[in-house]
Order: C-alpha cells, then sequence, then structure tokens
C-alpha cells in the first residue's frame, strides 16, 4: 500500500514539473530604417522579396498597424528597451554616436529666428540606470547577447552595460562602418573573407553563440540588424540580379535597396533554421519590427542590364505619406511580426494598434518577469492580440521635436493615434504662437491628404486633451515660444519641401 502511494506521488510530481512550462526563449528582430511598404507582408510591393519574412509571419501574427516610438531610429530603440515614449526618455533624435553624453533633454536656445518654436536638444545616451529589457532578463538568469546596431552609446552606454553579456560587434555608430561589404572599418572587428556582408556575418555570430549557449537555460536574444540603412551597398550578384526585375515606372526602384532587403530577410532565414535545427523554436518568443519608416530622400544610382546608370530614392513608402524623419504615416508605420508557438496561432493577421513601446512589458509578462519598480511604462501588454483578440487603450503617442529637411517634414511636433483617428500638434505654428493641427481619419485616408481639422473640431478638442495628458504624465520638456522668431525670415511655404536629397546634396539623418 505504501509502495502504491509512493508511485502515485511521484507520478504526480512529475506530471506537475513536465507541466510547468519552461521559460520562453526571446529573439528580438530589429530591421533599420525599413518602411511598411517594403516588406511583402502587405502587398505593397513588386520588386522586394521577403520570403523568411512570409515564413515567420505564417507562425505567427502580421499586425497592418504597428508603429514605431519615432520616425527615427535612436529614440524608437530606446523605447524598445523602456517601454517610454520619447517624450519620456528624452532621447529624442538619434545623436548617440556625438562626442557630448547629455543624459536630460532641454531646449536649444540656438533656435534661429525662422522658426516660431524653440527646438529640443535630444538625450544623447540611454542611461544606464533605467532598467532595461536586457537587465531584467539577465537578472532573472537569461543568457543575453546583443548582435549588430545599437546606436544608444558607446561604453560606458554599451550594450554590455545595459544587460547584455555579449555584444558584436561592439559599434556604437548610426550603421555598418564604413559599408555593408567588406573591408569594414568597424574596430577590433574584421571580415573573415574578401567581400564578406555584414548581415552575413552577424547571422554567423548570432548561429555561433546559440550553438555555445547551455540549452537548459532561456537567452534573450537582440539581433538589431544594420540593414537597410545607409550607405547604399549590396552584394554585386544581388543587385545585378534585381536590376532585371526593375520598373521604373513603379515609385521602388533601386536594384541596390532591393538586394539589401534580400540580405536582411537571408540573415532572417539563418537565424529561423537554427532555431529550428536546435529544436528551440516551440519555446522562442520572435519579434519582427523596424525603428522607424524607409528612407526616401537620399540618392542610389543603379545600373540596369544594359549598362545604362539612373539615380533612384532608395525607396517609396507609398500608399502611406512621408518616410524616415517624418511624421506622417510613412515615417512611423511599421512592418511587424510576433511568433510564439502555442500560443499565437499561425497566419493571423492583426489590425490592433500597437506601437514599440508595448514590447516591454508584453515580453517580461509572457517570460513571467515582474515589472520593476518605480519605472513608468508607457506602453501596455498586447498578449491578448497574440491570441487574435482586441484590445482597449486610449491611443499611441509619437513626440518630434525636431524638423529635419526631409520630404513632408513638418515643424515640431507631437501626435496620438486613436483607433482610425490621428492628430498631429505643430507646437506654437499657430496665430500668435497657438498651436496648429492636422487631423486624418486613416481608415478613410491612409495617405493623410484630407485635413479634417475644420469638419471635425471636437474630435481635435478630445485628442489634443489625450496629447496634453501625455505631455504632463510623461514629464516632457517640450518646445516654447521663440522669442527670437522674425516674421521677415519665416517662410511656410517651404515647409514639407525636401532639402537636398535627390536633387541636391546628400543628407545625412541617421
Amino acid at each position: 500500500m505504501r509502495k502504491n502511494i509512493f508511485i502515485l506521488v511521484l507520478l504526480f510530481a512529475i506530471i506537475s514539473i513536465s507541466s510547468q512550462k519552461k521559460q520562453p526563449n526571446v529573439v528580438f528582430i530589429l530591421a533599420d530604417d525599413l518602411g511598411w511598404s517594403d516588406v511583402t507582408l502587405y502587398g505593397k510591393t513588386k520588386l522586394y522579396e521577403t520570403p523568411n519574412l512570409e515564413r515567420l509571419a505564417a507562425r505567427g501574427v502580421t499586425y497592418t498597424r504597428a508603429y514605431a516610438a519615432s520616425p527615427l531610429c535612436s529614440p524608437t530603440r530606446a523605447s524598445i528597451l523602456t517601454g517610454q515614449t520619447p517624450a519620456r526618455t528624452g532621447v529624442t533624435a538619434p545623436t548617440a554616436h556625438l562626442g557630448n553624453v547629455k543624459l536630460k533633454a532641454s531646449l536649444n536656445r540656438g533656435t534661429g529666428p525662422a522658426n516660431k518654436a524653440i527646438i529640443l536638444e535630444s538625450v544623447t545616451r540611454l542611461d544606464t540606470k533605467l532598467p532595461t529589457l536586457g537587465k531584467q532578463f539577465k537578472k532573472a538568469g537569461y543568457q543575453t547577447a546583443h548582435f549588430g546596431k545599437w546606436h544608444l552609446g558607446a561604453d560606458p552606454y554599451s550594450p554590455i552595460q545595459h544587460g547584455f553579456d555579449v555584444d558584436i560587434p561592439h559599434w556604437s555608430g548610426p550603421g555598418p562602418a564604413g559599408t555593408f561589404v567588406a573591408p569594414w572599418r568597424f574596430k577590433n572587428f574584421k571580415e573573415k573573407y574578401a567581400k564578406e556582408h555584414i548581415e552575413d556575418r552577424m547571422a554567423d555570430e548570432a548561429v555561433s553563440w546559440l550553438r555555445k549557449i547551455d540549452k537548459s537555460k532561456p537567452f534573450f536574444m537582440n539581433y538589431w540588424q544594420f540593414s537597410v540603412h545607409a550607405p547604399f551597398d549590396a552584394k554585386e550578384t544581388l543587385k545585378k540580379y534585381y536590376s532585371t526585375k526593375v520598373d521604373l515606372t513603379d515609385a521602388q526602384h533601386s536594384a541596390t535597396y532591393a538586394a539589401m532587403v534580400h540580405s536582411m530577410d537571408d540573415a532572417i532565414g539563418r537565424l529561423l533554421d537554427e532555431l529550428d535545427r536546435l529544436g528551440l523554436s516551440k519555446n522562442t518568443i520572435i519579434i519582427f519590427t523596424s525603428d522607424n519608416g524607409g528612407n526616401m530622400y537620399n540618392a542610389v544610382t543603379d545600373i540596369l542590364p544594359s549598362g545604362e546608370k539612373y539615380m533612384a530614392a532608395p525607396t517609396s513608402n507609398r500608399p502611406l505619406r512621408g518616410g524616415k524623419a517624418t511624421m506622417f504615416e510613412g515615417g512611423v508605420r511599421v512592418p511587424t511580426i510576433i511568433s510564439y508557438p502555442g500560443v499565437t496561432y499561425p497566419g493571423t493577421i492583426s489590425d490592433v494598434l500597437i506601437q514599440s513601446t508595448d514590447f516591454y512589458p508584453t515580453l517580461l509578462n509572457l517570460a513571467s518577469l515582474k515589472m520593476p519598480e518605480n519605472h513608468a511604462i508607457d506602453g501596455i501588454d498586447i498578449t491578448e492580440t497574440l491570441k487574435g483578440k482586441d484590445i482597449k487603450r486610449d491611443g499611441i503617442f509619437t513626440y518630434f521635436p525636431h524638423q529635419p529637411g526631409v520630404p513632408d517634414w513638418l515643424p515640431t511636433s507631437i501626435s496620438v493615434h486613436a483607433e482610425d483617428w490621428k492628430l498631429i500638434r505643430l507646437f506654437h505654428q499657430g496665430d500668435n504662437f497657438k498651436h496648429d493641427y492636422l487631423l486624418y481619419n486613416l481608415k478613410w485616408d491612409v495617405s493623410e491628404h484630407n485635413n479634417l481639422v475644420k469638419v471635425y473640431p471636437k474630435k481635435v478638442a478630445a485628442l489634443d486633451k489625450l496629447i496634453e495628458k501625455h505631455i504632463k504624465e510623461t514629464k516632457a520638456i517640450v518646445p516654447i515660444p521663440n522669442s527670437k522668431f522674425d516674421v521677415s525670415k519665416y517662410k511656410p511655404e517651404n515647409i514639407g519641401k525636401q532639402n537636398g536629397g535627390l536633387k541636391g546634396k546628400k543628407l545625412e539623418i541617421n
């Protein structure tokens, strides 16, 4: 009898232990400057090929309305790691590669007299006091690694100081060091063979790390790609292949950019293959997203099969308006997939509104980790969307108190997306320095051509209250009226017009 009881107790113990699901692994894949229309997920491109993203999408949820927290990279990267918007972190511009260390945002008193509002000076490093995702997972016993672009500060603000055991290539610049195709100019990180592609190498390094780690312990991997940021270069074989597919009447017609997207997708395929081979896929959360919209303003020289040279913008975000560094949809709406076998239903399409700030609370929840104390989080847990369900939220906020002269640029601004509506507040651009506004219904007008401010004044007021609430909650440093403003130097007709780019000098917007 005692023997039978002992066997039953043992069986219950074994069943109990086996029923406890092991903590999930996490692979966070972040593309750089990849636009919503740059992938085959949404049926908006005829030129680019992303079969491995299609493969990942077949395993999980593809989001049609996912947004970066900023139209530029570093602010979005900080939002992913902290769950906070740029309004709260103060990281509002990609200046982390510059020499000045600045940990608190401030007003730029040097703003010129042609501006009605004073522009901000961004925080230039991600403060190591913040409880970043890397730190939270490492503290929980996870094996952690960062591969690729960082752009949130060199030592002592590198991935190593933010919770990552491994950081390759340990580079703080805004893009790859000089080129995608070796020889590179990374410090203490050299190519293994002539013309090695940095994305191939990053995939090799990530795969090698996966093979070496303790498989009995969970891991958190940041796989933050250099692709498809400038400089615009790619493998010659791929450039020649895509040159045969180019249709010069299509807004997307750069063979070089198409080749860059191809290499990006190949690297993702390498990761998926290795996770499958190692038997890790079933317990691994994979997030794929981009840090901002596609780059429309630089110039790329390409060659047709006939040998004729032509100049093209890197990409087009059509039907979305604008691109990287703009507050319009092309600058902030990004391709996004989340796969978590057993939780996500394969091949799901979700129209739920989500933002890069949401990944922080969602990942901690899925890993059964506690939220850090005394750390405000602007994102929300979107776990229910993984199951195909809707979620309720007041809105998502994009804070961009800068005005780089790219196509469709706007003065310093903040926006809110709420349901199908989007309101952009232009700081102090109206009469007597009052705020000005742009209102769009994205369900009716995804290309943002019809400003509905005068048609729906009550909607403007309601959404502006949400903006004001977010500003107060985040204690954001916001633009103020410029006392040096000189109306004789003010040229509102230039707002939204491209400076440089295809018609002039190369623009440097990191």
